[in-house]
């Protein structure tokens, strides 16, 4: 082997090497928002416990501002929640469900006797403890989590997450 044909191989493997380094986090950062999660979930306020009324149930609208990869959207309604305070002492003190019918995810909203809940779609119904009062659902409204903050009227909390429709079993939607 002579010196030019040495010089010319060591050329191409130093380049290539070179390439190969600087190619490294170059891929790493086009494909790294793949790997992660759209952020959600987490507990949001939504009203105060003295801004519900006993047995009656208010709608609220969950307002997200998401990411997923490389897409930062603005905040935006992306779910409504059904509330309900139960009597003075009861346990839990407010229950909530999300306002999607778990049929086929069309929004559930009050009957026109203001004594249970309604899907328009098909016709499901339900009551106010989120149980099925006709066999059109595949099982009851989904229930969320709620806590309350210890402050003198305290806060309402919420984790919202949307379940899998047309299905016997309440599986979330990751």
């Amino acid at each position: 082997m002579n010196r030019r044909t040495f010089y010319s191989l060591g050329s191409v493997a130093l380049g290539g090497l070179m390439g190969a380094v600087l190619a490294v986090p170059g891929v790493k950062y086009l494909l790294d928002p793949l790997g992660k999660r759209m952020k959600s979930g987490g507990f949001r306020p939504l009203t105060t416990l003295g801004q519900l009324k006993v047995g009656v149930p208010q709608a609220f609208p969950i307002i997200e501002e998401r990411q997923d990869a490389w897409v930062k959207y603005p905040k935006e309604p992306v779910g409504s929640v059904w509330l309900i305070r139960q009597k003075e002492g009861a346990k839990p003190a407010v229950v909530a469900f999300t306002s999607e019918c778990p049929h086929l995810g069309c929004a559930v909203g009050l009957a026109s006797d203001g004594q249970s809940f309604l899907c328009p779609c098909h016709t499901s119904s339900f009551r106010f403890d989120g149980s099925r009062l006709n066999k059109v659902p595949p099982r009851g409204m989904d229930g969320l989590a709620v806590e309350l903050s210890q402050d003198a009227d305290p806060v309402v909390l919420v984790a919202f997450q949307r379940f899998q429709t047309q299905s016997e079993e309440k599986k979330p939607l990751v």
